[in-house]
């Protein structure tokens, strides 16, 4: 099921029976069954309902809350599950240094494997010299995750590999105006940066629903290091997706039109220098809900799926390898 997104400024979220009404001005933008919706993201000034909030709750649907202009700022849930010991475990499995490096072996692994494929699938087509010695790149440094015998060195390897995949990603462009020559991310100061900070938001939140449905900590991961206020084991699982899901997304609404140069505007603020207008994060949200429900063979169960649903297979894998200290199997395509 799709999320309902609401970014219509000054709208309102109330509950009419069992659905939910979206309103401004006394004018219906959107009502939807309550049973249809999976979660509740809203953007900027838009108000909701003690009754819609608490029925939400009440059935397990999230509220993202997210700024004007797609910055994340908090979440709302219901009760959480009461699998106290598989967080028991996964509390000893993060303080051991053993099964912290697998698994982040298996995360940066996957995440070299699928920028590798990204980059093959448009070397076919532009047959650059850059993006060939970027994809030799990332398989020598994906043989060399296997070497490494820390943390850190892991940690390197991963961003030498996001180096060189970034070095490359304005040959993915089609239109030489993007003028991508980085991944910037505090504060993304180009449209494509924007897009990619966007989608990465949009994407840790389902991730990080995910794993608490399963009665996981997001906030203690393995690869990334804790922090006040990160979910750092959504963070982890995100790796394998970012490319996959919303670089693709990105590359799709830039070299496809359905963003263009217009629904981006400057403005003096150094914290948020480059704005994404309301049309073109409707344009990007309609473009990345398509990709998660576009189903495909999964690489591992060989059953049809979805990245929606990969999201929770993924966090259920985690799950897996926390209760019994096996290998974490990330997601990989070919």
């Amino acid at each position: 099921m799709p999320p309902l997104y609401v970014v219509e400024q000054g709208a309102k979220i109330h509950k009419e029976s069992r659905r939910l009404v979206v309103t401004k001005e006394d004018e219906v933008l959107q009502s939807v069954p309550l049973i249809k919706v999976e979660r509740v993201l809203i953007f900027g000034n838009v108000s909701i309902t003690t009754p819609a909030l608490t029925s939400l709750m009440g059935q397990g649907i999230d509220v993202i809350f997210c700024d004007q202009y797609g910055h994340y700022r908090g979440r709302v849930v219901g009760a959480t599950n009461g699998y106290s010991t598989l967080r028991r475990w996964q509390y000893r499995r993060v303080d051991d240094a053993a099964f912290v490096l697998q698994t982040g072996r298996a995360i940066v692994r996957a995440k070299l494997h699928n920028m590798r494929i990204l980059l093959q699938r448009y070397q076919r087509e532009r047959a650059r010299p850059e993006l060939q010695a970027a994809i030799d790149r990332l398989l020598d440094l994906m043989h060399h995750v296997e070497r490494v015998r820390s943390l850190n060195s892991l940690r390197g390897v991963e961003g030498a590999g996001t180096a060189a995949y970034f070095g490359v990603f304005r040959w993915l462009l089609r239109d030489p105006q993007w003028n991508f020559v980085g991944r910037v991310r505090r504060p993304p100061g180009d449209p494509v940066n924007v897009l990619l900070s966007f989608g990465y938001t949009l994407l840790l939140r389902y991730l990080e629903s995910a794993l608490e449905a399963v009665g996981l900590d997001p906030y203690l991961g393995c690869l990334h290091s804790d922090a006040h206020n990160r979910p750092s084991l959504a963070l982890d699982i995100a790796e394998e997706f970012r490319c996959i899901v919303v670089d693709s997304v990105t590359l799709r609404c830039l070299n496809g039109g359905q963003v263009r140069m217009g629904d981006f505007s400057r403005q003096e603020d150094p914290e948020r220098p480059v704005l994404l207008s309301e049309a073109g994060r409707n344009a990007f949200v309609r473009e990345f809900e398509a990709r998660l429900g576009v189903p495909f063979t999964h690489p591992l169960t060989g059953e049809q799926t979805t990245y929606r649903r990969c999201f929770e297979l993924q966090a259920q894998e985690m799950a897996r390898a926390m209760r019994t200290g096996d290998v974490y199997r990330p997601f990989t395509v070919r």
